[in-house]
């Protein structure tokens, strides 16, 4: 499967694992995690601010680019502890009082080229078959809505996409949406 535009869910987690072997896996653990769950593309994972985080009643806002509706996202329970340890080291780094959550090595915003790296290198650091790129989160988190059985209409106002024919890709390929077809009376000649 060379062209595959996205990743598993196991291969996710296969690169949250390869993260914690780098120079900040706080970092990028949760940069990791945070362009799976919200769908992030690069450039909006590298233009969050910390102002867009609310701890306290757990969402996010997101702005998406691209002409996308930009929208509040919960922040779920498995991403809360990892934001947390990474806001408390970021907060101890040079760049602290930078308004951008994700800090480079020198305490500037975190650049889209180096995002592009670090995905690359933690999908070859996990034996992933594919080239690994960060678009690849995005449409792993459309595939994985998709999957749970969430609908077309929420999964493209999730992902900020205006036309939906952008969002019918996750939902056109998901196998379950078959699960029971011969089972409902479907009348076999």
């Amino acid at each position: 499967m060379p062209n595959r535009k996205h990743l598993t869910t196991s291969e996710i987690n296969e690169m949250l694992s390869a993260s914690l072997a780098g120079k900040y896996p706080e970092r990028d653990w949760c940069l990791i995690q945070m362009c799976f769950l919200h769908g992030l593309r690069a450039s909006e994972a590298c233009q969050l601010r910390t102002s867009d985080i609310d701890l306290r009643d757990k969402v996010i806002y997101i702005r998406r680019l691209k002409g996308g509706f930009s929208t509040v996202h919960p922040l779920t329970q498995d991403e809360l502890p990892h934001l947390k340890r990474w806001i408390k080291q970021r907060n101890q780094m040079r760049g602290a009082d930078s308004e951008w959550l994700f800090l480079s090595q020198k305490g500037g915003q975190l650049s889209r080229k180096h995002v592009y790296t670090l995905i690359k290198r933690y999908g070859e650091a996990a034996n992933i078959s594919v080239t690994s790129h960060p678009h690849m989160l995005r449409h792993a988190c459309g595939y994985a809505l998709a999957d749970s059985g969430a609908d077309t209409r929420l999964i493209q106002d999730y992902l900020g996409h205006r036309n939906i024919r952008h969002t019918v890709i996750y939902t056109a390929s998901n196998p379950q949406r078959f699960t029971g077809l011969w089972q409902k009376g479907v009348n076999r000649k």
